[in-house]
């Protein structure tokens, strides 16, 4: 058997397979003995039928692709190791398939071109010496109040509201009956589903049709109004888009949220802290830590960019399709773990398209990814065998519970040690400028999550198993 090799496109080596006439008939013999001995034709005892009668009933076609097959899947290994080819992903015959059925017969040599996708090569033109804007993220003690006070709005009662009108904020109590014109009609008519008896209703914005809550306001207990307001153009049910519609409304009695004290007593119900001094110092060193990390993570970012853009590579389709399956998995885990019922939402139709909206994240973070390792590579950045088992253990300790390949585990946590100290070496050996948060994010964009965050759940996409 004779071997040639071609460097291709997109990290691909094309491979020119010369099958020697002993090794072609051998496959087809192999072949056909194996359909002889399991074949089930009328009138023949299985393994007893005849070869022109076998080849009659299967077709050449059959039993030629099947040992072409064959050959391919005991061959191409043992190609890949001799030729010191660093192959990732399975192979792919190139050209007609149908056209080298046709032209092959065994006990005559035969062609196959084939494909594989191969580790990419890579190269840095500049790995160090960069200059680039990060943004900072300060920690803002505002954000301790903001998180306490909706503690206390979740530990609020509810109290009966004396000598004043309804307001926004209140819990109203209320006898309602709704109606409504249709589109090209006179006459109103009642709204389906638009009427309730002593119903509760939050006097904040966005719980009804828009004017709802606000005609409550200023209402007194015993007090009966009639609301005339409009569904909205794009409302849900089609009959009610855009219609005008009128609300008879009594408020029977309302109430308001009275908030407990914030105090010890507020802290050790919230939390395990015995003190609110102790429940705040704990919450400001929570979002010092994460605001700390989130500016790591935008240094990191910033290098990366300038890093990926110093760097040439062709990306193997197989590491990409890799990437993808991470992407999807590590998304399939979020919204498991928000509740959402992944049968419903990932389907044959609906997969298909995520995986094409994930591929330029994909192709991004493999880049990323790459051009790191590089670095650690240009630069012998290693990690001792206590590293990875301190890491280890402390991913372990956040995965309780669920099942573990604690091989992968592994890998997972070594890769992300060596990413960690690479983005060290290269924070020591460029210059980084640390600009006011929102300086280069568009406001609409949210903030990257910290390091720390996103390591968990890949981990828990990649580490825990069915």
């Amino acid at each position: 058997m004779k071997v040639t090799q071609e460097k291709l496109p997109a990290s691909q080596v094309g491979l020119d397979i010369e099958i020697s006439p002993e090794i072609s008939k051998k496959a087809y013999e192999k072949v056909i003995n194996q359909y002889a001995r399991s074949a089930n034709i009328p009138g023949f005892r299985k393994g007893k039928v005849p070869r022109h009668i076998l080849v009659q009933r299967l077709g050449p076609s059959r039993i030629k692709a099947a040992a072409l097959d064959d050959l391919m899947q005991e061959y191409f290994p043992k190609i890949v190791e001799e030729e010191k080819i660093p192959a990732i992903g399975s192979f792919e015959v190139i050209g007609n398939i149908e056209e080298l059925i046709e032209q092959y017969e065994p006990g005559q040599p035969i062609t196959i071109k084939a494909a594989v996708d191969v580790e990419p090569e890579v190269k840095l033109n500049k790995y160090q010496d960069f200059q680039v804007q990060a943004e900072e993220v300060k920690f803002d003690p505002q954000q301790v109040d903001e998180i306490l006070e909706r503690e206390r709005v979740k530990m609020a009662t509810l109290v009966p509201v004396e000598n004043r009108p309804a307001q926004k904020g209140d819990t109203a109590y209320v006898d309602f009956k709704g109606y409504f014109t249709p589109t090209g009609a006179t006459e109103p008519q009642e709204i389906e589903g638009g009427q309730g008896d002593n119903y509760q209703v939050e006097l904040t914005e966005g719980q009804f049709i828009p004017g709802f809550t606000e005609g409550i306001e200023g209402m007194s207990p015993g007090e009966t109004k009639e609301l005339n307001i409009e569904f909205p153009a794009d409302y849900g049910k089609p009959e009610l888009a855009g219609c005008p519609a009128t609300f008879n409304i009594t408020l029977l009695e309302l109430k308001e949220k009275e908030l407990p004290e914030l105090d010890d007593d507020f802290a050790a119900e919230v939390s395990e802290f015995e003190t609110l001094a102790e429940l705040r110092e704990s919450l400001e060193k929570r979002f010092q830590e994460e605001k700390a990390e989130q500016t790591t993570a935008n240094k990191h970012k910033a290098l990366a960019e300038a890093l990926v853009a110093e760097m040439e590579v062709e990306l193997p389709e197989t590491l990409i399709r890799e990437e993808v399956d991470r992407l999807l998995t590590q998304q399939a885990m979020q919204l498991s773990n928000m509740g959402i019922d992944l049968k419903q939402l990932f389907n044959s139709e609906t997969v298909p398209r995520m995986r094409e909206h994930l591929r330029p994240d994909a192709i991004a973070q493999l880049k990323e990814t790459l051009a790191i390792k590089e670095v650690a590579k240009q630069q012998s950045i290693t990690i001792t065998e206590e590293e990875i088992q301190a890491k280890s253990e402390e991913m372990m300790e956040q995965l309780q519970g669920q099942d573990v390949n604690l091989d992968r585990l592994r890998m997972v946590v070594t890769d992300d040690l060596i990413s960690q100290k690479t983005y060290q070496w290269l924070e020591e050996h460029s210059t980084i400028e640390l600009v006011p948060e929102g300086t280069l994010t568009p406001e609409e964009e949210e903030p990257e999550d910290s390091e720390d965050s996103e390591e968990v759940v890949v981990a828990e996409a990649e580490v825990v198993t069915d």
